[in-house]
């Protein structure tokens, strides 16, 4: 009779296959309709557009402590009520109050000519009158510390770097300041995050070693810095002259914006999904983060209209002060208190509005394939990507406690073209693209809220920024 065990074997397989290839494909086929009417009501919304535009064009940028940030999180409390959301409210933040002033750089020799400038937030003003200073110019944090006192003392360092990517980047942004500081420089300058060289230079924030002196910091463009860079390496004198009236003045009262579609079955847990309501005072916040966060409220919104009521509640948030100081992210936090065990899932959109090419997802393998079967729904809008990590500046705090992260990923073929300078205007959020990005938050934070298991964390989470 053992010539049957082979053959049973076989047919027991053959079951089993097939039943794992059934249970796969369930949550396709459960939430196929759904993600269908969702995909075509966000492929033909022009509200959520407008709201953007409305964002950009009547409030513009929304620095932390300024009187337009005020003005956006009111509008956004009216916004999600207009939605039919429910238990709308502001979670209080206070949140550190940086202002630019007035600010200006020159190059004096080898020629009289203006630098295209932007102070770095948080970063201390001139003296009255300003500086003037010899250059030195670097590659990296190891040509400066190679140079020594004797030649940095007393002289501006200009840190022009070869982009290799926003992470380098921010590093000589974050702490280039300091580390010019530790060997007497009077100011630092540092080659613009980005790509794109079209005199346009980019701020960003900048942290100072407590331990050092504080000396202004700014960004230049990707051009003023080879130039500088250049003459220096050929031993041309270049002298500079920098006037920057940054101020830091008491911290002031904010608060992270909030809206749910309660859930059903289990109100208590919690899917939350959203992007930072701040930006920087340059351009208008559109890519970085305005488009982001009005893509989540309008997937909800659409969600809302349809009638569709996920098991669990689906939450909006509009979080503050992502760009200097994360204390939205930690208020969020604060707010969830001892209920962080129903907190199932947080997804962060925090890169631009270009063409979706999916989720980033901190999860376990379980998890990973349930969230693979959400995103072949998603295949006719190209956005069926699920990769490992998920996570960002705003949800790391949930994120260090345990709880599931997620992040939207776009193409970012452009966005550190426009990020934190002049050119993140709305002109740069392509309705289509902007409406892709629409769908594919409605179909995925949908799923997350109604499927039958709870997805799990895994290694990969990360921050954002």
């Amino acid at each position: 009779m053992t010539w049957r065990t082979p053959a049973l074997a076989l047919l027991f397989l053959a079951a089993s296959t097939g039943f794992a290839q059934d249970a796969s494909s369930s949550l396709t086929e459960r939430y196929r309709a759904t993600a269908d009417k969702l995909i075509q009501a966000a492929l033909a919304d022009t509200e959520g557009y407008d709201r953007l535009a409305y964002l950009c064009y009547r409030i513009g940028n929304r620095l932390s402590g300024s009187a337009s940030l005020e003005n956006a999180i009111a509008w956004s409390v009216e916004q999600m009520k207009a939605a039919g959301l429910s238990n709308v409210r502001v979670i209080p933040a206070k949140v550190p109050h940086w202002v630019r002033g007035a600010e200006s750089g020159r190059i004096l020799t080898p020629l009289d000519r203006p630098l295209h400038m932007l102070g770095l937030g948080m970063s201390i003003g001139t003296p009255p009158g300003g500086i003037t200073a010899d250059a030195v110019a670097v590659s990296s944090f190891d040509d400066l510390a190679k140079l020594g006192r004797d030649k940095v003392q007393g002289r501006i360092v200009v840190y022009n770097y070869a982009f290799q990517g926003y992470g380098s980047g921010r590093n000589y942004r974050q702490s280039g300041a300091s580390r010019a500081a530790a060997l007497g420089a009077v100011a630092a300058l540092v080659r613009s995050a980005t790509p794109l060289a079209m005199q346009a230079p980019h701020t960003g924030a900048m942290d100072y070693d407590e331990a050092q002196p504080k000396i202004p910091a700014a960004a230049i463009s990707p051009e003023d810095a080879l130039m500088i860079g250049r003459l220096y390496s050929e031993g041309v004198p270049v002298k500079i002259h920098l006037e920057m009236g940054a101020q830091m003045l008491p911290d002031a009262e904010s608060g992270d914006v909030i809206g749910e579609i309660p859930g059903k079955e289990h109100p208590e847990e919690v899917v939350v999904i959203g992007g930072h309501i701040d930006s920087w005072d340059v351009g208008q916040g559109a890519q970085d983060d305005g488009a982001s966060i009005i893509a989540c409220l309008q997937a909800l919104t659409l969600i809302h209209k349809l009638g569709l009521q996920p098991r669990r509640t689906l939450r909006v948030a509009f979080w503050v002060n992502e760009e200097n100081g994360g204390r939205g992210g930690e208020a969020y936090r604060a707010f969830v208190g001892d209920q962080l065990k129903n907190q199932v899932a947080a997804l962060e959109m925090d890169g631009g509005a270009e063409t979706p090419r999916g989720f980033g997802a901190g999860v376990d393998a379980k998890s990973m394939d349930m969230l693979r079967q959400i995103a072949k729904l998603l295949e006719p809008i190209g956005a069926g990507e699920i990769t490992g990590g998920g996570g960002g500046e705003d949800i790391t705090p949930l994120i260090r406690d345990g709880v599931p992260g997620f992040s939207e990923r776009a193409a970012g073929t452009h966005y550190f073209d426009w990020h934190h300078s002049e050119a993140d205007t709305l002109d740069k959020v392509n309705p289509d693209d902007f409406r892709k990005s629409v769908a594919a938050l409605a179909v995925f934070s949908y799923a997350l809220a109604d499927m039958p298991e709870r997805v799990t964390g895994g290694a990969g989470a990360g921050r954002g920024r």
